[in-house]
């Protein structure tokens, strides 16, 4: 018989699980009033320039890239709880400098320490996450977290079309730094939770990696080229394609994602004010969430690779229309549906990884993923910023149709997956 969401939200929950889901509510709630398309139109504004907006991003992405392999590994060894508490103090700083200060210097500043903060705090989320979790039953809880973040993220954007009513409905630096300063203190919440999370109350070997998650046996499946493969060697393989997905697909993201609010806001397209773009991510958000809870359930009768496949496909097929700059009744639904699509697939991925990856190697992997949509993501922003240009009319189309193409190849290493991993398994299914 199937539970009813009312009895899965009663479900008792780890302490660490519980506390996953108090700080990723509280950072995304906080991050979608500040971080989101306020933050980018506040560093053009303050800046005059699309390339030096893609810097920012680039510099947050290099600081993450050089410290997030040393934390992931450190994290492993010494502890996820300590790097937490370490992390926290980076964020405050991170956040005060940001708040007080009124030059591009002070914004590169802050999202270079934004990044170390990722950096150190990222791996070890998502290592006491996957230690707190049973094995072989994750696409739940990491679907209802993906719903919680997505939730709050879309709160966010709401809120601000209050704030905007409040301050006033235009883009200007000192109406967006009001905006942004409720959004700090909001994630300086979020940064207080992380104090909280304890290493030894994650779980013991129920939480161990899945060495059967590769599927049948070895004498029924054979790979793509005719020949067997063994069954070590498949679940070797899975995590290779999943972050080779995930780091190409992050190149294409990071070309596009900041500049989708300068492209709502250009006065020689669609020329919309801050409470119709807020509305617009808002809304994004939301179906985000629920289609993450959509793609996990008939991820149990399909398949999750099948799944991540047809909801990224379809993503892609929204951006190409998109690149086409479509009357603003067709574009909306357009923008909505890529945006939730593609990142409907992120739990159902994560879920697969952590269940094949064993708990001494999460913190590696973590931040394997952590680089995947932190570096590459911020790097290619850097290369998004040159082809919209810095001149008017700016070339979205390019950017758009490049973002594209790159998502067609990071889709491919997932078809090479449909035969490695199976359904998931329920949780009577579990080895104690």
């Amino acid at each position: 018989m199937k539970k009813s969401v009312a009895t899965e939200i009663r479900t008792p929950m780890n302490y660490n699980v519980k506390l996953v889901f108090l700080y990723s509510f509280f950072q995304s709630f906080g991050r979608g009033i500040w971080m989101g398309n306020v933050l980018s139109l506040y560093i053009f504004l303050l800046s005059g320039s699309n390339t030096i907006l893609g810097w920012t991003s680039f510099t947050m992405g290099m600081v993450l890239t050089i410290f997030v392999f040393p934390a992931g590994f450190l994290a492993d060894r010494y502890g996820r709880d300590l790097f937490l508490k370490i992390a926290s103090v980076i964020g405050v700083a991170a956040l005060v400098i940001i708040l007080f200060g009124d030059t591009i210097i002070y914004v590169f500043v802050s999202l270079g320490l934004w990044g170390l903060f990722q950096a150190l705090s990222r791996p070890s989320l998502e290592s006491i996450l996957a230690d707190s979790v049973e094995s072989g039953s994750r696409s739940k809880t990491y679907s209802w977290l993906h719903l919680t973040r997505n939730f709050a993220m879309a709160i966010g954007p709401f809120t601000n079309i209050a704030l905007f009513f409040f301050f006033g409905d235009i883009w200007e630096l000192t109406i967006l730094k009001n905006v942004m300063l409720v959004g700090i203190i909001i994630t300086f919440l979020s940064i207080g939770i992380m104090l909280f999370f304890k290493d030894k109350r994650s779980l013991g070997s129920a939480s161990e990696s899945i060495k059967e998650e590769v599927v049948e046996t070895v004498a029924e499946i054979k790979n793509g080229f005719g020949s067997k493969m063994s069954e070590s060697k498949r679940t070797k393989l899975i995590p290779y394609l999943l972050v080779g997905s995930n780091v190409i697909v992050g190149v294409g993201a990071g070309m596009t994602i900041k500049y989708f609010p300068l492209f709502f806001a250009d006065t020689a397209l669609y020329d919309l004010s801050p409470i119709w773009v807020q509305l617009i991510m808002g809304t994004t958000s939301v179906a985000t969430g629920v289609l993450s809870l959509l793609a996990q359930r008939l991820s149990l009768k399909r398949g999750r690779v099948i799944i991540i496949f047809v909801v990224q496909l379809t993503a892609t097929l929204c951006l190409f229309g998109i690149a086409f700059y479509p009357r603003l009744s067709i574009l909306i639904p357009l923008f909505i549906a890529r945006g939730s699509l593609m990142n409907a697939a992120q739990p159902l991925s994560r879920s697969i990884l952590m269940d094949v990856v064993p708990k001494k190697n999460r913190g590696k992997w973590n931040s394997l993923e952590t680089l995947a949509w932190g570096f590459f993501w911020n790097f290619s922003a850097a290369i998004g910023g040159y082809l919209v240009g810095d001149e008017s009319p700016y070339n979205f189309r390019l950017n758009f149709l490049v973002t594209a193409s790159v998502y067609v190849v990071g889709i491919i290493p997932i078809l090479f997956l449909i035969p490695l991993v199976r359904k998931e398994r329920s949780t009577k299914e579990i080895p104690s």
